[in-house]
C-alpha cells in the first residue's frame, strides 16, 4: 500500500468535516473567519511538516521505502507527508467549529494582537 492511498481516507473525513464546519460557519456570518483560521494553521503546519521532516530524515532517524511514495520530494520529504498536516488541519478547523469554539473576527483584535475585550 502507498502512502498516498494510505492517507486518502484520512484527507475525505477531515474534507467532509471542515465541510460542514463551513457551513455552520456561513450560517453564522463568520465564514472569512473560518476559512482565514484554518489557512493559517494549516501553513504553520505544513512548514513545520516540511522542516521537522527534512531535518529528522537528514538525521537518518526514519526513511520512505521507494516502492510506497510517488517519487516526487520535498527536500527529503515525499510529498505524500505533507497529506497528513494537511488532513489534520481540515479536521481541527471543521471540529472547531461543530464543537462551538469561539469564532475567529478581525473586529477584536487590536494591532498589537491583544483583544479588546475587558477594557484592553
Amino acid at each position: 500500500m502507498t502512502y498516498l492511498v494510505f492517507s486518502l481516507p484520512f484527507l475525505v473525513v477531515g474534507l467532509v468535516v471542515f465541510g460542514v464546519g463551513a457551513l455552520r460557519a456561513r450560517r453564522q456570518s463568520d465564514l472569512r473567519g473560518y476559512l482565514t483560521a484554518w489557512a493559517a494553521a494549516t501553513v504553520a503546519l505544513l512548514v513545520l511538516t516540511v522542516v521537522f521532516d527534512n531535518v529528522m530524515m537528514a538525521a537518518e532517524f526514519f526513511d520512505y521505502g521507494t516502492e510506497q511514495i510517488s517519487g516526487v520530494r520535498l527536500g527529503l520529504i515525499p510529498i505524500e507527508d505533507l497529506l497528513y498536516p494537511l488532513a489534520g488541519g481540515l479536521l481541527l478547523a471543521g471540529l472547531w467549529q461543530l464543537l462551538g469554539g469561539e469564532p475567529v473576527r478581525a473586529e477584536r483584535i487590536g494591532s498589537s494582537g491583544a483583544t479588546r475585550e475587558g477594557g484592553e
